[in-house]
C-alpha cells in the first residue's frame, strides 16, 4: 500500500498559511507542552521544508524539554528531534532534493534549531537524508535516533570489527536493539541482558546469549560467557557496574557510555588502566554533520534491506504530544515494549 501511495504522488499541494505545532514557552515538565498554530516557515537558501508524516519521541527530547540537557533553544520552542516526511519546498541553494521526495532528519531541536513536532518541519539541507523507496515512515522514524546512536557507539567510539565480542546491557531498548543488529551485521558476537519477557525479542535480533538482568547469578554467568574477551561493553540500562565491566573486558577493550544522565558510579581506575582499557562517552547531539551523514548511510542500508527491526509500542496524534512525553518519562514503555511514534 505504501509503495502504491508513493507512486501516485506527483506534486505537493499549495502550502497552507499556518500549521499545528507542539511547543513550550519555557523548559520544565511535560505539562508545559502546548498545541497551537504557527505560520508555515519559509525556506532559507540552505533549508528544506518537510511535510511531516511521522515523528518520534526520544529520551533526549525529555532532557531538552525539561532543561536537564543544556543547549541553546529559541523560545517559544518546538519540541522534538526526528521526522520523516515529504519535501514541500527547498531553498534556492539546495540541490539533490525535489518536491515530493520522501526524506528524514534526526538532528533538530537543539543548538538553536527548532524541533520537529509540527505539520511542516524546516531543516538544514545538510542534515536531511533520502528515505529509501518503499520504507514505511513510521518504521523509519522509530529507528533514526537509535540507529545513529548505535552507529556512533559501535563504529566511531568502539571501533568495532568483525569477530569482536560485544556486550550490551538493556538490549531490548531502542538503542540497545539497534546496536545488537548493527553489531551482528558487522560480524560480531553479541552477549546481552534484558528482562525475561524480552529475551526472545533480543535473541531474534541476533544476540547469541540473552541473560535476565534480574538473575542473582548474573555477574558469574556473564564472566563465564565473556571469558575476559569482551571488546566492547555498552550499558544502555543506566546501571553502569564498572567492576563487572572491567572483569569482562579483553585487554584494550572499550566501555561505551551514553545513558544515565544523573548516574555517578564508582570507577575502579586500577582495573581500567592496567587492562589498557578506555572509557568512551558520547552524545548524539554533539556528532558532526560528517558523522551523522555516515550514520545515515548505514541506517538507510539497513532500512532498505529490512534488517533494522523495531517495535512500535504506541502511536499518538500531535495533539497528544504531552502524553507521549509522559509515557516515556514514566517508564511506561517497559510495559508497552517499544517506541512512541507521533503522527501529525
Amino acid at each position: 500500500m505504501f509503495k502504491s501511495f508513493v507512486s501516485n504522488v506527483f506534486h505537493m499541494p499549495k502550502l497552507p498559511a499556518s500549521m499545528k505545532v507542539a511547543f513550550v514557552r519555557e523548559t520544565g515538565p511535560a505539562a508545559n507542552i502546548q498545541i497551537g498554530r504557527w505560520p508555515v516557515p519559509e525556506c532559507g537558501p540552505a533549508d528544506v521544508l518537510i511535510k511531516a508524516s511521522a515523528l518520534a519521541v526520544n529520551h533526549v527530547d525529555l532532557f531538552v524539554r525539561s532543561g536537564a540537557y543544556r543547549t541553546p533553544l529559541p523560545m517559544p520552542f518546538v519540541i522534538g528531534r526526528d521526522c520523516v516526511g515529504q519535501v514541500a519546498s527547498t531553498g534556492s541553494g539546495v540541490e539533490g532534493f525535489s518536491v515530493g521526495d520522501f526524506v528524514w532528519c534526526n538532528s533538530l531541536g537543539h543548538e538553536g534549531r527548532q524541533g520537529s513536532f509540527s505539520e511542516y518541519v524546516q531543516a538544514p539541507a545538510d542534515r536531511v537524508y533520502p528515505l529509501p523507496a518503499g520504507v514505511d515512515p513510521q518504521r523509519a522514524v522509530a529507528v533514526l535516533h537509535t540507529g545513529a546512536a548505535a552507529w556512533l557507539g559501535l563504529v566511531r567510539e568502539g571501533r568495532l570489527q568483525g569477530g569482536d565480542t560485544v556486550f550490551i546491557a538493556g538490549a531490548a531498548g531502542g538503542v540497545g536493539g539497534a546496536a545488537v543488529q548493527m553489531a551482528r551485521a558487522i560480524g560480531a558476537r553479541v552477549l546481552a541482558t534484558a528482562s525475561a519477557e524480552d529475551a526472545h525479542w533480543v535473541a531474534s535480533l541476533g544476540a547469541e546469549h540473552v541473560l535476565d538482568y534480574r538473575d542473582p547469578d548474573l555477574t558469574a554467568r556473564l564472566l563465564d560467557l565473556a571469558a575476559g574477551r569482551v571488546d566492547i561493553y555498552w550499558d544502555q540500562s543506566g546501571r553502569h557496574d564498572f567492576n563487572q565491566a572491567l572483569q569482562m573486558l579483553a585487554p584494550g577493550g572499550r566501555v561505551i557510555v551514553s545513558a544515565g544522565l544523573d548516574a555517578t558510579p564508582a570507577l575502579p581506575i586500577g582495573e581500567l588502566y592496567t587492562r589498557d582499557a578506555s572509557l568512551r562517552g558520547f552524545a548524539l547531539s554533539n556528532a558532526s554533520k560528517k558523522d551523522l551523514a555516515r550514520a545515515a548511510r548505514t541506517i538507510n542500508a539497513h532500512l532498505e534491506s529490512g534488517r533494522l527491526e523495531v517495535r512500535i509500542a504506541k502511536t499518538l496524534p500531535l495533539d497528544e504530544a504531552a502524553q507521549a512525553h509522559r509515557l516515556l518519562e514514566a517508564g511506561s514503555l517497559s510495559k508497552l515494549r517499544g517506541r512512541v511514534v507521533v503522527l501529525p
